[in-house]
């Protein structure tokens, strides 16, 4: 199975309860037009959250469900029953349309802290140090935490976890991601590597650095979110002090091809290392950052760019 390449809502400004306001049956009739066959589902109710709806807006576009990401507060375990809970609806929803599109295709469930919620990791993303990780208590809870949901998960519905590390939550520098990976099953929690976060939230913006995370977390590596970052961006974000939130809405996250993430080099190490599948293609769209359908088809020519085999089938 060769490597595929998906979008996601948060392209068209739909990002955990705020954004753009664009219609899912627009965001997905451009999604296609832009030249995807693969979707993740958003924030819940965004996307059809019935069955039949869900699974007709998917058949009538041929589309591949690719996954749904869902943010926990994982480190205070009061608050463990509500996100599984809600890690739960969402994984329904996918197990409903897990036989529509790629046959080789299984939708992932994303897990994630429940980033911004700590004003202090918030407001240092892209600049953590030491003294603001987890303590032991926490991360016995974390990791506790994320293996009960992703235990729940696959006897309810017999899907994977694939972990997001996450700039503005607890697990987001190389360190922290690996602490958080030894700490868990590797049978039972993967990792989705995201190429942005992974670069901004090592604290620097040195494209060797990113490709040292990805060799270090090849082997929990079971999906994959291609995010590009702007060097300037998130310079003047460090040097500013801008939460996590501000450089967003500054543009730190860029179309795809237009910042510093060597992607060419990150598809050699995926494919070197035997990842095949689908890779999502994200860029953070809040208000007034400019039109999604005109960066979701720059960022599928950028891709195209890629391999010389083009864009037939939208595979690699």
């Amino acid at each position: 199975m060769s490597i595929q390449f998906g979008n996601a809502p948060c392209s068209w400004g739909t990002i955990e309860g705020f954004g753009e306001g664009v219609p899912a049956d627009r965001m997905l009739d451009e999604l296609v037009l832009a030249g995807y066959r693969g979707t993740e589902l958003g924030d819940y109710g965004y996307l059809p959250t019935p069955v039949a709806g869900l699974r007709a807006a998917l058949t009538r576009r041929g589309l591949t469900m690719l996954g749904a990401y869902e943010g926990v507060y994982l480190r205070d375990p009061a608050a463990l029953a509500d996100g599984q809970a809600r890690v739960l609806r969402v994984a329904r929803q996918l197990r409903a349309v897990a036989d529509i599109g790629d046959p080789d295709w299984q939708p992932l469930v994303v897990l994630a802290d429940e980033h911004s919620r700590d004003h202090a990791r918030s407001q240092n993303a892209g600049r953590i140090t030491p003294e603001l990780a987890l303590d032991e208590a926490g991360w016995r809870a974390f990791t506790a935490g994320a293996e009960q949901i992703a235990r729940a998960v696959m006897a309810e519905t017999g899907l994977r976890t694939v972990f997001h590390h996450h700039c503005g939550g607890y697990i987001e520098t190389p360190d922290e991601i690996a602490t958080f990976l030894t700490r868990t099953d590797p049978a039972l929690i993967g990792l989705v590597f995201d190429t942005g976060h992974a670069l901004y939230g090592g604290g620097d913006s040195q494209p060797s650095a990113l490709l040292d995370s990805l060799r270090r977390f090849r082997e929990r590596v079971w999906y994959v979110h291609f995010k590009d970052v702007s060097a300037p961006v998130a310079t003047q974000a460090r040097q500013m002090g801008l939460s996590y939130q501000q450089a967003v809405g500054a543009g730190v996250f860029c179309e795809l091809g237009r910042g510093v993430v060597p992607f060419p080099a990150v598809l050699r190490e995926l494919e070197d290392g035997g990842y095949h599948g689908w890779i999502t293609a994200e860029q953070d769209v809040l208000p007034g950052m400019g039109e999604p359908l005109e960066s979701a088809r720059a960022n599928r020519a950028y891709l195209d760019s890629l391999s010389p085999a083009g864009p037939a089938g939208g595979t690699r």
